[in-house]
């Protein structure tokens, strides 16, 4: 840490408190204002790339490629393989570099390999260009997520995660608006037909927003150059403040923090709760094919597939705003998922075209609603060292991203209209999700007890909490978790 900036630290440690709270405001203001926009529409340009193949069946890239049987769900399963392979050494690198030039970086590689798709002449090329478009899509997602935590306190991070995956909520409403343009518009335009333009448009646009995003971006609190010294210092000083120990730890060794992660039990029940979440979310990929058994002409079907996400984004961002004010994470889990297993339940009972298009809500809703206060869970549960926080995110995305792996095999063609199988498989995993949700509260609240316990033994022998360095040496005991 540089030596104005600790000098700086020390000041604020004396500094009123009314007097901290303005600079701390101005600092949030002028954070929100450069790193939420661009994250935010990076993640639509994200989602926009990896889910332009759902709409491009509708478009009939299966027809073109000469693709049958589970081609489809393969092709759509290989970014996955590609995508958690890259997650855990992309986000310890994250770590150690520059966030703004990493980041930007590959979203600028995934928008040049996901514009290449639309020279596939053949299943095959699909398959090669979807493996590598998940490799370099792997530091994105996590990587915000982690950038995040490294701004902003435990009371905050759940609606900046909110306002953040709302973007992939956008994309699933816009990428169904763009598809119909480009299918009214553009199709045949040049001799190509409407699928090849939206990889085309899509991708380029990336590349081009990426580069301006290597301006914008910010790094960490205590390297980020368009900040003051005073300003990195205020950003320090309060994410301190907040987790009890310092997130700035030069000398931290990658391995151990992995390790330490790793030997984390929290780790394991987080990454199951979000795998069966996540099972469940693979939907999303095949929403446009749900809606197609409506019987409606191509652009309508595409059109249809909008306001599912449009509502499925405002939901999250109540439910992420009202769990940061309590603050909960549990319950704001829990409660949004029995309404997606309603969802499910009624998309397998029918195939009413009103029943069917309400349970799409439910299901969207359901699971958006309470997908970013999972993410900010993870953030409270993993505060300190940054480290362990980095390789928590990339261990949890990683292992919850296997299920989209095998899960767009449950929804082979010949399954429908029904798909009995895909949403009575989903509804399971969402009870699970719930039954591995409150399991998790119910090991945090044991060892926030433990730990108001062994704080009120250490007032009454006369030591200061900071003083005793069990646990790790984490200052664990100045930590507690978000239940």
């Amino acid at each position: 840490m540089p030596g104005e900036v600790a000098k700086e630290i020390e000041k604020l440690k004396v500094l009123p408190v009314e007097d901290l709270k303005a600079e701390e405001r101005r600092l949030l203001r002028k954070l929100d204002i450069r790193l939420m926009p661009t994250l935010f529409v990076l993640l639509i340009l994200n989602y926009l790339d990896r889910n332009a193949l759902a709409s491009a069946r509708v478009q009939g890239i299966e027809k073109d490629l000469r693709m049958k049987g589970t081609d489809f769900s393969t092709a759509i399963s290989i970014l996955f393989v590609g995508y958690i392979l890259g997650q855990l050494p992309a986000n310890l690198i994250l770590s150690r570099s520059r966030p703004s030039v990493f980041l930007a970086g590959f979203v600028a590689l995934w928008g040049a390999v996901s514009a290449t798709t639309a020279a596939a002449d053949s299943y095959a090329h699909l398959v090669v260009i979807r493996f590598f478009l998940g490799i370099v899509e792997a530091p994105y997602f996590p990587g915000a997520l982690f950038l995040l935590s490294s701004w902003y306190t435990k009371r905050e991070v759940a609606l900046r995660t909110a306002l953040l995956y709302s973007g992939s909520l956008l994309a699933g409403a816009f990428s169904g608006l763009i598809a119909a343009g480009i299918q009214a518009g553009l199709d045949g335009a040049h001799g190509l037909p409407s699928w090849r333009w939206l990889f085309i448009i899509e991708g380029s646009i990336t590349v081009g927003v990426a580069l301006v995003a290597i301006f914008i971006l910010p790094d960490y609190p205590a390297t980020t150059r368009w900040l003051s010294p005073r300003e990195r210092a205020v950003a320090l000083y309060r994410l301190e403040t907040d987790a009890g120990v310092s997130d700035h730890t030069p000398n931290s060794s990658l391995m151990r923090n992995l390790v330490l992660a790793l030997k984390d039990p929290n780790l394991y029940l987080l990454s199951l709760a979000m795998v069966c979440k996540t099972t469940a979310a693979a939907v999303t990929q095949f929403i446009p094919t749900v809606v197609a058994t409506f019987g409606m002409s191509k652009v309508a079907t595409l059109l249809l597939t909008a306001p599912p996400y449009i509502f499925s984004m405002i939901i999250s961002l109540l439910v992420s705003r009202l769990s940061d004010r309590v603050p909960e994470r549990c319950g704001h889990v829990c409660v949004p998922l029995v309404f997606a297993l309603v969802g499910f339940i009624i998309a397998a009972s029918t195939t009413q075209t009103a029943p069917r298009y309400l349970s799409i809500f439910l299901m969207l809703g359901g699971i958006y609603g309470s997908y970013n206060v999972a993410l900010a869970w993870i953030s409270s549960t993993f505060p300190r060292p940054k480290e362990k926080r980095a390789a928590a995110y990339a261990i949890i995305n990683g292992l919850a991203n296997l299920a989209q792996v095998w899960s767009p095999y449950l929804y082979p063609q010949s399954d429908g209209p029904r798909y009995i199988k895909a949403f009575s498989v989903n509804s399971a995993m969402l009870f699970l999700c719930i039954v591995f949700s409150l399991t998790l509260r119910f090991y945090l609240k044991r060892a926030n007890d433990r730990m108001d316990e062994r704080a009120a033994q250490l007032r009454q022998a006369g030591v200061a909490e900071e003083e005793d360095d069990e646990a790790e040496g984490d200052a664990v005991l100045k930590i507690r978790y978000l239940l």
